[in-house]
């Protein structure tokens, strides 16, 4: 393999690339975006994403995506991306994370067990360009607004807060040294100390309040969140049965290897033997010292289990493992990696494996990732997969009942967030001179939300309608 040669600019010259990006790309420029005449068919999309999809999984992700225009376009990164390849770009590259809306961030634990909040899904990671990412994230603030009941004004200020976040943040960032950067994060004592500070600038007896009432919720899911373990989930998810933990059956949702059989068309002992295969090949993709911790655990049980809403459908395991006896379990994710949505319109990744995409591209954009992050081939031709901890003290904001002091609160967070992730992988000085410093780029980007949340309602009633002639199954409720 040949030597990759490293060009190192001074920042003025990297200042200087984004400034001649600008006056390429003015940041208005992303301002009164309209559909591409040639469009492609939104379901016809969908369509083509589920013909690799398990099939009786299928209604399920339909039934998932119909509950609001919101859970629709979680499920709807395939759909944007083709929306995304006709938009104006600066020609700034850095590691996305392909599908950044507000609910693929959350907290969980780092390796030193801390909690840490960062993006925490990268089934679509892929290098491409930032906008991507800022425009993914800001349209789910406009959308989830709305999906909030709030008011035009207030879904507005919302998305702004979020893009701003995002600019002023990168242009902390340009100023740090490279080092500084790669150890930022967003742990929980800053998360509280910036909701306590929130609380105590409010003015008047009724806002103080709310600012608390939403302060004391915050800390109640992050005192949630420290007892998501793998202890915690074998009460959740398996039971004991003469003397031995397996999983608890709860079709269609969790299928325990025991019952795959007549889903894979496979005998018991071939599951079992697949299993164990599968975990060398895994096993070999980790660090030495992570390795060896992982060898003094043994496969107790698998099974098969939904997760999200975009990757339902997908093929998704949990593997039940014990060390030194019952009270020492761990629970792992084993997911399918497909080609990323981006893929259709953005250069292939370098990674020919697509485990190794997203596991490659989440080291790269984590301030700190899980240490049985992981990857393998599956048994069957063009299945790929990637391996982590699951549930390692994992928490999510209920974005559905958040009020417009929380999801603003929250919008800043996020916005913080992508931008650090971006200024690991890309050049944010180059970024930082191309966004200003003004709120140009904030209310342009925010412009373009509101015009991209119309299209998603209309992409959504289409949806519905295609359900309701038929055209889609749909199983609600699951």
């Amino acid at each position: 393999m040949a030597e990759k040669i490293v060009k190192h600019l001074s920042v003025e010259e990297r200042a200087s690339q984004g400034k001649e990006c600008r006056q390429k790309t003015p940041v208005s420029s992303h301002t009164d975006w309209v559909p591409a005449a040639d469009r492609p068919d939104p379901i016809a999309l969908l369509e083509e994403q589920n013909q690799t999809r398990e099939q009786d999984l299928v209604p399920v992700r339909h039934g998932r995506m119909l509950a609001s225009p919101f859970t629709f376009y979680r499920g709807a990164a395939k759909i944007m991306a083709a929306d995304l390849k006709d938009t104006p770009r600066a020609g700034l590259i850095s590691q996305l994370c392909g599908d950044a809306h507000l609910s693929n961030f959350g907290v969980f634990a780092s390796p030193e067990r801390n909690l840490l909040f960062d993006l925490n899904d990268f089934d679509e990671t892929l290098p491409g360009p930032f906008e991507y990412d800022v425009k993914r994230m800001s349209a789910s603030f406009t959308i989830a607004a709305r999906n909030n009941g709030f008011s035009k004004d207030e879904t507005h200020d919302v998305t702004l807060t979020a893009v701003r976040a995002y600019r002023e943040a990168m242009a902390q960032f340009a100023q740090m040294g490279d080092l500084d950067i790669w150890y930022a994060r967003l742990s929980e004592e800053q998360l509280v100390e910036a909701i306590d500070l929130a609380a105590a600038s409010q003015k008047g007896k009724a806002l103080k309040k709310a600012a608390k009432g939403m302060g004391k919720k915050a800390r109640q899911g992050l005192a949630k969140a420290h007892a998501r373990d793998s202890l915690h989930a074998l009460s959740k998810l398996a039971e004991l049965v003469d003397g031995r933990y397996r999983i608890v059956s709860q079709p269609p949702i969790v299928i325990p290897a025991r019952d795959l059989p007549a889903s894979y068309g496979m005998s018991g002992d071939e599951v079992q033997h697949l299993i164990r295969e599968q975990l060398r090949s895994y096993r070999a993709t980790l660090q030495d010292d992570r390795r060896h911790l992982l060898e003094q655990f043994e496969v107790i049980d698998i099974a098969r289990k939904v997760v999200g809403v975009g990757s339902v459908g997908t093929r998704a395991f949990i593997a039940l493992l014990q060390g030194r006896d019952q009270q020492d379990p761990l629970f792992l994710q084993v997911k399918e990696a497909t080609g990323s949505v981006l893929e259709d319109h953005l250069p292939k990744s370098k990674f020919r494996q697509p485990g190794e995409r997203v596991v490659q591209g989440q080291r790269m954009m984590q301030a700190a990732s899980d240490i049985f992050l992981g990857w393998t081939k599956g048994a069957q031709d063009n299945r790929y997969l990637y391996w982590r901890q699951l549930r390692d003290m994992k928490g999510s904001a209920v974005v559905e009942v958040m009020k417009p002091r929380g999801l603003t609160f929250y919008a800043n967070a996020c916005g913080w967030t992508l931008a650090r992730a971006h200024a690991r992988s890309g050049d944010p000085i180059a970024i930082a001179a191309y966004l200003g410093k003004s709120t140009k780029f904030d209310v342009s980007i925010t412009d373009f939300s509101e015009r991209y949340a119309d299209q998603n309602d209309k992409d959504y009633q289409a949806f519905t309608e295609a359900v309701r002639t038929g055209r889609l199954e749909a199983v609600e409720g699951v």
